[in-house]
């Protein structure tokens, strides 16, 4: 359903078409994201489809690999505002009980891979740039505004934001379009996956021969599930680890020789990643460690920054997230905000409500509009 409120404050201020407009624009566009396959890698076709919409709108757009950048003449004088959400989906579940690459609507819900996580607010965020663009722009802003369209955003990877950051303006804040129920996260846990390995000596299972590599590797983990950091963030909560992925042995008949296992660490504010990781490797007994990147941070925004405080004029409620996104790989202050919610990301049978990205775009109008 139409935001009433939002949508008389933007007919009362600016001559622009009616936001459910935009918003079947963004519906029609977001439908043949879906359509287009594109997990994490393998987002050229979906960022084909996108590009040509952007350009048909009249707005320049720039490929950087598979990222698009959206980037006008810029205002010295203004601080400068980047619009960010990601093309890219993880691979479907097996659960699914539909196609997930067909879009259907189904009374007020979209269905589709990529919906909510986050096809929402990459087209709310477009449709919210264009309508900056062509008519708040002219009637004066605070904001400078750059819109960019990330690939690689599932899997942290090379070819996305970190590829297209060195050719970004100079940011001086950012809203990053992940779901959050259109409520601004302005803290965000970090993530550091570590690769573990506990050696042992092969033998055969029916003699008292060889060394366990499973036995070895157990004191380290009961410890690794029972540790508990101390410092607890007021938004974030404590800095959690889990072993998540475990794999030893070849046959029921053979003692293993090696036991592999991934830890899933999500820090907060108070923990870098490279002094955990010292602190996790000096309490390990018998196995080794090796963390595949250090550079996935807990990230925040503080509470006193302009956009933060017209959010919550506007009766929004700043909250933390456990989940990470690219803000982790930001150096300037950021904040979630997006249609959706996060509980619906990565399951089966993934949706976005239509009313949300109507409103996600009357919302962010708003916002933006300081």
């Amino acid at each position: 359903m139409r935001n009433e409120k939002l949508f008389v404050i933007l007919w009362q201020n600016y001559d622009i078409m009616e936001i459910y407009q935009y918003t079947t624009e963004a519906v029609e566009l977001l439908k043949r994201l879906i359509a287009t396959p594109s997990v994490s890698r393998e987002e050229s076709a979906a960022a084909d489809i996108l590009a040509d919409f952007i350009e048909k709108c009249g707005l320049p757009a720039r490929r950087i690999g598979n990222n698009i950048l959206v980037c006008e003449t810029l205002d010295p004088e203004k601080p400068t505002l980047l619009l960010n959400a990601h093309i890219d989906t993880v691979k479907p579940v097996s659960t699914w009980t539909r196609d997930p690459f067909t879009p259907v609507v189904e009374g007020d819900r979209l269905y589709g891979l990529g919906a909510n996580d986050c096809g929402g607010g990459l087209v709310s965020l477009l449709q919210t740039y264009r309508i900056w663009r062509d008519e708040i722009a002219p009637h004066g802003t605070n904001y400078n505004l750059v819109y960019l369209a990330s690939c690689e955003e599932e899997v942290s990877g090379a070819g996305g934001f970190s590829l297209a950051l060195p050719e970004l303006p100079k940011i001086d804040v950012a809203i990053v379009g992940e779901p959050t129920g259109m409520q601004p996260a302005i803290a965000e846990k970090g993530l550091m996956v570590i690769d573990g390995v506990a050696y042992g000596k092969s033998g055969h299972a029916a003699r008292e021969e060889g060394v366990n590599a499973i036995y070895e590797a157990l004191d380290d983990l009961v410890w690794l599930r029972d540790y508990r950091f101390k410092k607890k963030s007021m938004l974030l909560g404590y800095t959690k680890m889990t072993v998540t992925v475990l794999n030893s042995g070849t046959q029921h008949n053979v003692v293993p020789d090696e036991c592999h296992f991934v830890i899933d660490v999500r820090t907060n504010e108070y923990y870098q990643n490279e002094f955990l990781f010292a602190f996790l490797q000096k309490h390990m007994k018998k196995c080794e460690l090796k963390a595949r990147s250090f550079r996935l941070s807990s990230s925040h925004i503080p509470v006193g920054h302009p956009l933060v405080q017209k959010s919550i004029k506007m009766g929004m409620v700043p909250f933390g997230s456990p989940t990470l996104s690219d803000q982790a790989l930001m150096p300037f202050p950021s904040m979630k905000l997006g249609p959706g919610e996060s509980s619906r990301s990565h399951t089966a049978d993934e949706f976005i409500c239509i009313s949300e990205i109507e409103q996600a775009i009357a919302t962010y109008v708003e916002l933006i509009s300081l």
